[in-house]
């Protein structure tokens, strides 16, 4: 027996410290939900979940591209869309003003009509020539300050992670003056609700926009396509992610008691080492 040196004493110490680390990791992972709090936890696994983590963040910035590109083209599709009904109404006026029981004040306001629903389809594509086809300067026919219908060229959308990945979407300039849609609203031309060709060239006119229409509807449908594969990465990196860092609660709860435990009986056991240089008196007495 000894009395400086106590063996049992610092060997429970030494254990009950452990054990006290190993609970206080424990809490610290059931309260943060995350298995790695420090780097020296899993050195490999914290590199590929930062990895995996920075590859996630593009994949949806990626999908927040493509869902705005579609929202552009679902902006475009709108305008269209309101063409077709003007020209459709522009070709019933050129029809019945071919109605031999109309007079020429019958005949005068249907052009009146036929040529302010002119100046609605100019105001909406807009024109470099005549202020007349935008409203305040600016066209209508407007995206986050991107012409859909002028001279603007392809825009290259990003859809995926590695960011050379791209889905261009073809320039639509309608201000064209080879295009018939520019031909009907040339203000110099000859196209009005009573010349002979009209209702022939209203027809080119709605064909163009139907083809338009088609193009853009072929774009969605890929990118909608995009956007699911897109989603379905992410979704999976996610869950990579989620098994090396996030932590198994379940698991975890099971160590959490074990510690519990030998805290407990690390710190009793301390106490009993600690006493034990007190039979030391007896011999002395």
């Amino acid at each position: 027996m000894v009395i400086n040196t106590n063996s049992n004493a610092i060997e429970a110490a030494s254990s009950l410290q452990r054990s006290s680390a190993h609970l206080s990791k424990s809490l610290a992972r059931l309260s943060s939900g995350s298995k790695i709090i420090n780097p020296s936890d899993d050195a490999a696994g914290l590199a590929v979940s930062e990895k995996l983590e920075a590859q996630n963040s593009r994949v949806l910035a990626a999908r927040t591209n493509t869902q705005n590109a579609m929202s552009l083209l679902t902006t475009t599709d709108g305008f269209l869309q309101g063409m077709t009904q003007t020209l459709t109404r522009m070709s019933e006026l050129a029809m019945m003003s071919r109605d031999v029981t109309k007079n020429d004040g019958d005949k005068a306001l249907y052009e009146e009509e036929f040529e302010q629903l002119k100046d609605q389809l100019r105001s909406v594509v807009g024109s470099n020539d005549s202020p007349s086809w935008s409203v305040d300067g600016e066209p209508i026919g407007m995206f986050n300050g991107i012409s859909l219908f002028g001279s603007r060229g392809d825009l290259p959308t990003a859809v995926g992670a590695s960011g050379d990945q791209f889905m261009n979407i073809p320039e639509m300039n309608m201000k064209d003056s080879s295009t018939a849609f520019a031909q009907l609203l040339d203000e110099a031309g000859s196209v009005s609700v009573s010349a002979a060709d009209t209702i022939t060239h209203l027809t080119s006119v709605i064909q163009e926009i139907a083809e338009n229409r088609a193009e853009i509807g072929s774009l969605q449908s890929r990118l909608e396509f995009v956007e699911t594969q897109l989603t379905t990465q992410s979704q999976n990196l996610e869950s990579a992610n989620s098994r090396i860092r996030d932590v198994d609660v379940a698991e975890e709860s099971t160590r959490l008691a074990k510690y519990q435990i030998l805290v407990q009986s690390g710190t009793a056991m301390l106490s009993q080492a600690n006493s034990l240089p007190e039979t030391v008196l007896r011999l002395l007495n």
